[in-house]
């Protein structure tokens, strides 16, 4: 599912998260209302990055597209 999607499912607290905190480890509870919201996930999802030392981390085109829907810039 596309990041535009989801987006419009996610809780207005989860939305401020990830803007707030956006290129950080998604903290676990994120990472499940991203699940909740895009249904089923898979690895090839263009969204999703890597997972690191920290947590799940989301790609860097989805960090630029969070950080341009916060700059009203989509």
């Amino acid at each position: 599912m596309e990041i535009e999607t989801w987006w419009q499912k996610l809780s207005v607290p989860a939305r401020a998260w990830l803007i707030a905190h956006n290129g950080d480890a998604v903290p676990p509870t994120i990472v499940e209302a991203i699940v909740e919201a895009a249904g089923t996930t898979s690895t090839e999802e263009h969204w999703i990055g890597e997972k690191g030392p920290d947590g799940y981390y989301l790609s860097d085109e989805a960090t630029d597209w969070i950080e341009a829907t916060a700059n009203d810039e989509t």
